[in-house]
């Protein structure tokens, strides 16, 4: 049976989420909700409408030189960019370039860029974006990679975000789970839902979703 999406009744501007209920298996987790963000990853007008809260959020203080994008976010990031460069704002990123990087996998599953991109991340505070955060592994891929090839992790920011910081990092979130009552992500080993025979739903990733027959 496919999910019933419904839209939360909370606006953050012009942006709203739509989530459905059930049981549903990430890589690393199971959940209760299963979060759509479809729309804001690949329609212009939702990116531009999370953008431009998001750089409400991060413009005064937060200097950014790249933006990581994970989770399918690059035309999120390419708006978040616009926003956070545009010349006369209050953001401290105003005039300046950002760059804009999405997430590249080796065959091992390992978050890697090639050499022509290092100097997008040598030296660079570097946004973590993502379009929803659960469990933190990804943020913490995302992190690890940043380090690694010499970039500060200036900050991380997503949609949704069931956490509040991640490694001493706070978390910029449009929504919360004060937003999702009973939200709730657990070990795939402890899942409740899974030792109650319930079914899982669908497997769910940064692409979406797969029934299971």
């Amino acid at each position: 049976m496919e999910p019933k999406f419904f839209k939360i009744p909370v606006c953050v501007g012009d942006v709203t989420l739509r989530v459905a209920q059930g049981h549903f298996a990430t890589r690393h987790s199971h959940i209760n909700y299963f979060i759509d963000v479809t729309r804001q990853q690949s329609c212009l007008q939702e990116a531009e409408a999370v953008a431009q809260q998001l750089a409400q959020r991060l413009r005064a203080n937060t200097m950014v030189d790249t933006i990581l994008c994970m989770d399918g976010t690059r035309v999120i990031g390419t708006c978040l960019a616009r926003q956070l460069t545009q010349e006369g704002g209050l953001s401290v990123n105003s005039g300046k370039e950002i760059y804009l990087l999405r997430e590249n996998l080796s065959s091992g599953g390992q978050l890697i860029f090639r050499d022509n991109a290092r100097f997008m991340l040598e030296g660079k505070n570097v946004l973590i974006l993502l379009a929803s955060i659960t469990t933190g592994s990804t943020v913490q891929k995302g992190m690890r990679c940043a380090q690694y090839y010499g970039g500060n992790v200036a900050g991380v920011a997503s949609i949704y975000s069931h956490l509040k910081e991640v490694d001493g990092v706070p978390v910029i979130s449009l929504f919360n789970t004060s937003d999702l009552p009973g939200y709730a992500s657990y070990p795939p080993l402890e899942c409740p839902l899974c030792k109650q025979g319930q079914e899982v739903d669908a497997v769910v990733d940064k692409y979406g979703y797969s029934m299971l027959s």
